[in-house]
């Protein structure tokens, strides 16, 4: 299996299909880089596509430590740098774009050219300014609550979390692989990175990335409510937004051919 390995010694696997320019996809929590497989071979042809798993998820190491998004970020860039990419665009699916924003607020835009963001709210807890928030785990109680459950019983959660993803039920083939997936994550390692990701406010720092970055936005997500994820696409000064009007959080799942066109149509604008 390939693998590089993180200054910390963590071994990351990873993926990667087809020549080019690198596109490294970033999953979310609790899911693997194996999520994206129907897309890669469309994109692959015209791009590098690269899919790790992050830490503590699929073939990746599963250590004790190491689940904040700084560290992840920390190992996209170990990644980056043991396969010396440069120029390359990051597309971060949901936990994936935190990863992506702390990645630039900690390294800039070294080796990265632009981004894409994929349905994800830039602040998870709700306040009394801010009513876009993550459906499920929205405060500390609720966020402890969803824990709990997931600890009480792995299967049914995930069950119910790969459920509220997607707005087309998929085959039955299809669910068992995405749930044999999932069940590689540690209960622990879910715990600690949803634990230090949810409380992350990034609106902050959104307005001072100037990166090139694409927006997806799906309409009918039960993950998270409308305007969360467009956002992103508002605040950031060099951003446009695409949205899906018949997709939920697995966006590439819900409108695969257009998720497909729509990346493949930015790579090429990138590249004129």
């Amino acid at each position: 299996m390939a693998h590089v390995t993180a200054n910390d010694g963590t071994k990351l696997f990873y993926e990667e299909a087809g020549k080019g320019r690198p596109l490294v996809m970033i999953h979310g929590w609790t899911f693997t880089g194996r999520f994206f497989r129907d897309v890669v071979p469309a994109l692959s042809m015209h791009a590098r596509v690269i899919t790790p798993d992050l830490r503590g998820h699929g073939r990746s190491d599963k250590p004790d430590h190491g689940y904040r998004v700084s560290r992840l970020a920390a190992d996209l860039r170990d990644l980056l740098i043991a396969l010396d990419l440069s120029d390359a665009t990051l597309l971060g699916w949901s936990l994936g774009c935190p990863v992506i924003w702390s990645y630039l607020e900690l390294f800039g835009q070294d080796r990265v050219r632009d981004v894409v963001l994929v349905e994800q709210t830039p602040r998870q807890y709700q306040t009394a300014d801010w009513r876009k928030a993550h459906a499920q785990c929205f405060d500390q109680a609720s966020c402890a609550t969803m824990l709990m459950q997931m600890r009480a019983d792995p299967a049914s959660f995930d069950e119910q979390n790969l459920t509220s993803c997607m707005h087309l039920a998929p085959s039955d083939e299809d669910r068992r692989f995405m749930l044999a997936e999932m069940a590689m994550a540690p209960l622990e390692a879910r715990a600690a990175a949803m634990a230090d990701h949810t409380v992350h406010d990034w609106r902050d720092l959104l307005p001072h990335l100037d990166v090139p970055a694409l927006v997806m936005v799906a309409e009918k997500d039960s993950v998270f409510p409308e305007g969360g994820a467009e956002w992103a696409g508002e605040h950031m000064p060099n951003a446009r937004t695409v949205r899906f009007e018949n997709s939920s959080h697995m966006i590439f799942h819900d409108q695969r051919a257009k998720f497909e066109q729509v990346v493949t149509d930015y790579l090429g604008s990138a590249d004129d």
